[in-house]
């Protein structure tokens, strides 16, 4: 096959809505070999091997020379690239999600129930007639909520903002990415990591009732977490915690407006069908760590294997391209499988569950005003705008 077909998935037209294009790649190629030692997977049952399969991981951290180290780029003491626990293989990734799980716990997401109800009624008070929901709301809250759980004073919100921003441009695969994300990303980490080795310092002298409090503490026999553990740990945590939660409220009222409204599902089935019928992580990636099977395919050591959620979740078993937030939820992959599923995903759960649940009980008249704008990311999928009238 060209893998010009496949790059063509991601062009910029077809970002609107790329999911008829996905079906068709989908029936022909749940598995394609794109060039030797790459291929890319659509279809659920196989994208759900390699997320699951210990075959696939990731490759080693590498080694770097001080003189090709970037500035502030966390090393260890043989000069190993840290990287943080979702980008690593096991024992590596076993030690480091046990000690981020014992800081990171239920009881603290459960605790922030009721500051993100506040936070959401705060910012829909703030809106009448036509608003872009988000700027208004999709954006500021999920950052404000990562934010309050890791202990980030309010006047430096708004930067802390922008560094998110900027580093989740570059998430993309070296394919779809503009060189223009680069640069921008890089000086956002260096600064990101500055901004948090002071944070941090400040914790240990001053330890607060907050998650950078208890990463810095935390221990398991005697292990804890280096300074370069923990500042790679808050980088993933911002991401993740920010970016991917806005792309949930945004990408998920939009579906709602598009079908039958606000209140037409509990919140609970909401928010598990957005995940599935447009997931804010739209790929993935694994390196296959042996020779190994992959449908009528065999994969060899060291082949790379791009995962495509956004295709994967629209499985005609899950529900296909039919957008039905009354459903029993049934299987997706918006938040991974096996040992990489999401840490964060009861967090971002609850903060969607909270955002339908008012939306429909204070704006239950909520319309499209206009048609919305997408960023121009692929790995993660999300609005730039989107317009709305309250209707009240």
């Amino acid at each position: 096959m060209d893998p010009q077909e496949f790059f063509a998935l991601f062009a910029a037209e077809r970002r609107p809505d790329p999911y008829p294009h996905y079906r068709r790649w989908r029936a022909r190629w749940p598995v394609a070999r794109l060039a030797e030692g790459m291929f890319a997977v659509s279809g659920l049952a196989e994208a759900t091997q390699v997320l699951r399969d210990p075959a696939f991981g990731h490759p080693e951290p590498e080694y770097l020379d001080p003189a090709d180290r970037l500035p502030d780029q966390p090393v260890d003491e043989s000069g190993r690239v840290v990287r943080a626990f979702l980008s690593l293989n096991p024992p590596d990734h076993t030690r480091l999600r046990r000690l981020v799980a014992k800081a990171f716990t239920p009881r603290m997401v459960e605790r922030l129930a009721p500051r993100i109800e506040e936070l959401t009624a705060s910012l829909l008070d703030g809106v009448r007639g036509e608003f872009d929901l988000m700027t208004s709301l999709a954006k500021p809250l999920p950052v404000e909520v990562i934010a309050e759980l890791l202990g980030v004073p309010l006047d430096d919100r708004e930067r802390f903002a922008a560094w998110s921003h900027s580093m989740a441009r570059a998430l993309d695969p070296p394919f779809l990415q503009h060189p223009d994300t680069v640069g921008p990303a890089v000086k956002a980490r260096q600064s990101f990591v500055a901004y948090f080795r002071s944070l941090a310092d400040q914790r240990r002298r001053e330890p607060g009732d907050d998650l950078l409090s208890a990463l810095v503490a935390v221990s398991d026999a005697g292990d804890v977490l280096s300074e370069g553990e923990l500042l790679v740990t808050l980088t993933l945590l911002l991401i993740a915690g920010h970016e991917t939660t806005t792309n949930l409220i945004g990408n998920g009222v939009l579906a709602l407006l598009r079908h039958d409204g606000l209140g037409a599902a509990p919140p609970d089935r909401v928010v598990e069908e957005v995940l599935r019928y447009d997931s804010p992580v739209q790929l993935t990636a694994r390196t296959a760590l042996r020779d190994t099977e992959l449908g009528s395919f065999a994969v060899p050591a060291g082949s790379q294997v791009i995962v495509l959620i956004g295709a994967a979740n629209r499985d005609p078993s899950t529900g296909g391209d039919t957008f039905d937030p009354t459903r029993t939820p049934g299987r997706h992959l918006a938040f991974g499988q096996g040992i990489h599923f999401c840490l964060g995903a009861p967090l971002a759960r609850l903060e969607g569950r909270i955002v339908f649940r008012e939306l429909a009980r204070r704006m239950p008249q909520l319309k499209l005003a206009a048609d919305p704008k997408w960023t121009a990311t692929t790995t993660l999928r999300g609005l730039a705008t989107l317009p709305v009238a309250s209707g009240g």
